[in-house]
């Protein structure tokens, strides 16, 4: 793979033509527009009047190192190493999960609810993208970030550095029988790991071939696993009021809402997402 020039136009016209195999030719021009945005600090605006310009060596080694890993399938995040996220910028790698909008969406519930948590655990942080976004929105709040992974918890740890949040980050496994939640949680959150193990073959290329399945898959045979394991951790820490979030798979999350009120929580929500999919579940204890 090599460029005939080091003009802009030829560039741009080099992810069209790498990555139409796998992206629409429309995909592949907001591709090429994310990474010279990110790379280069130049909008849709400035590269189309710019196109004819000729880069620098080094600045065309900015933009043309990432085609060969995004033509392997790599996503766009992982390439250029960080996602924005209900207003900050965070660090992604292949160790975490890639942000969702779904899980924007969730934080987006949790601040808009007149609730206001003193003590706020996010089990399975990830990136820590929710425990972030929870501590912006609850400034005097302490906020604890729990995950089975190190290196998801290093990643959690630059973005909290990253964009200035205080939040503890604590290494746990939720299915571990001795795990607990810390005294005085008020607030339990949780994207835990729903796809069925039988949907694999059926993802994208760049989830099931990139990002950690030890964040995305639950086994068929159970697939309310972490919810029962989440939801239980919850009830036995939770105050009267307190209050549980989760995200779920669409097709699970109506019975993981049955799940909760047989287990006792006082009110039990399943809240469908924008595309009208069940995929929230919100409990008082």
């Amino acid at each position: 793979m090599r460029v005939a020039d080091n003009r802009i136009a030829t560039v741009l016209g080099l992810y069209r033509t790498e990555l139409a195999p796998f992206y629409s030719d429309a995909e592949a021009r907001a591709i090429a527009r994310a990474v010279f945005h990110a790379r280069m600090g130049l909008d849709a605006a400035a590269l189309e009047l710019r196109r004819e310009q000729a880069l620098s060596e080094s600045e065309l080694l900015r933009v043309y190192d990432p085609i060969k890993r995004l033509a392997a399938g790599e996503p766009l995040q992982y390439v250029l190493g960080t996602v924005h996220f209900h207003g900050m910028e965070l660090e992604v790698a292949p160790g975490v999960l890639i942000p969702r909008p779904e899980t924007e969406e969730l934080v987006d519930r949790i601040v808009r609810s007149p609730f206001r948590p003193s003590r706020i655990v996010d089990i399975g942080t990830g990136s820590g993208c929710i425990a972030l976004a929870l501590k912006r929105a609850f400034p005097p709040a302490q906020v604890t970030g729990i995950d089975v992974s190190e290196e998801a918890l290093a990643i959690a740890r630059r973005n909290g550095m990253r964009n200035g949040l205080e939040v503890e980050w604590s290494r746990a496994d939720v299915l571990d029988p001795a795990f607990i939640l810390p005294v005085g949680t008020d607030l339990v959150v949780s994207n835990p790991p729903y796809v069925p193990r039988s949907e694999e073959n059926g993802l994208a290329d760049q989830v099931r071939r990139h990002e950690p399945h030890l964040a995305l898959f639950v086994d068929d045979a159970d697939p309310l696993l972490f919810h029962r394991r989440i939801a239980a951790s919850a009830l036995a820490a939770l105050p009267t009021g307190g209050q549980l979030w989760c995200e779920g798979h669409y097709i699970h999350a109506p019975a993981v809402g049955t799940l909760l009120e047989g287990m006792g929580f006082t009110t039990v929500d399943v809240i469908a997402d924008l595309s009208g999919h069940p995929r929230f579940i919100h409990a008082v204890r």
